[in-house]
């Protein structure tokens, strides 16, 4: 990988990992169409960019996170059970989900297909909670456990976390915000880990790389965190859907097909 790539990667997760389309998905196929050798280092790569678009949440919530007590609480309670599943499936995630390109485009499909349905049969319910403040214990529980499908590359994160709140009884807005939210303790807890595992072994080229993934997807986070948020307030997210069927179509014909 070179400068330039690690640029483009960043760019790649920046623009989605708010939106219910997969980042780590993207980052996988853009590996793959820009040929780049699979290895400990870029599995970390794409785990450690993810905190660099993670933090354009803290610095658009930070007022949230540090002063209204009662959802900082509720973000820790909903990370609990994505924590502990994470913390077991670590090895499986990395050495088995994150080098199945076929599973992200099955993913990718499926998924599509759940958010159609979704929004035409369920949408947001009339009596929904619609600001975090009101958000229950056992709806965070239940949202982080819906989280947790995440780890299955394609699925999305940003995508299982919403539509589970909205099924929980969230509205729509406080689910997109929660999920934000969320996405905070989790990725850093993976980037964290994943950086004691094996951050010993990385040159400091490679330090370098990690650090131009890093900055870009941070920047480009911020303006996508903005316009997801301007997006729900008239759309629901079938569009994302129709986007994810034909991208898993277009991408298994150009990377298989072709």
């Amino acid at each position: 990988m070179n400068q330039l790539e690690a640029a483009l990667l960043g760019l790649v997760e920046g623009l989605t990992e708010f939106l219910p389309i997969s980042s780590t998905g993207h980052l996988m196929i853009a590996d793959r169409l820009l040929a780049l050798e699979e290895s400990n280092f870029m599995r970390t790569f794409e785990i450690v960019i993810q905190f660099g678009a993670i933090l354009a949440v803290v610095l658009l919530y930070w007022r949230t996170l540090l002063i209204n007590r009662v959802v900082l609480v509720r973000v820790v309670t909903a990370f609990v059970p994505t924590g502990l599943l994470g913390f077991v499936l670590y090895r499986i995630v990395k050495e088995v989900f994150l080098k199945s390109l076929p599973l992200v485009l099955w993913s990718l499909a499926i998924g599509g297909v759940v958010i159609i349905l979704f929004e035409k049969l369920h949408g947001e319910r009339r009596d929904a909670r619609r600001e975090l403040g009101q958000v229950t214990p056992w709806q965070a529980v239940g949202i982080g456990i819906f989280q947790a499908l995440a780890m299955i590359p394609g699925v999305s994160r940003s995508a299982a976390t919403v539509l589970g709140g909205l099924t929980l009884g969230v509205g729509r807005k406080a689910s997109v915000e929660f999920s934000f939210l969320l996405a905070v303790p989790t990725m850093a807890a993976a980037s964290g880990y994943t950086l004691y595992k094996e951050g010993a072994d990385f040159s400091a080229d490679q330090w370098n790389l990690l650090l131009i993934g890093f900055v870009v997807s941070f920047a480009v986070a911020v303006a996508t965190v903005q316009f997801m948020l301007r997006f729900i307030k008239t759309h629901t997210f079938a569009p994302f859907g129709v986007y994810r069927i034909a991208a898993a179509m277009f991408f298994a014909y150009w990377l298989y097909w072709r």
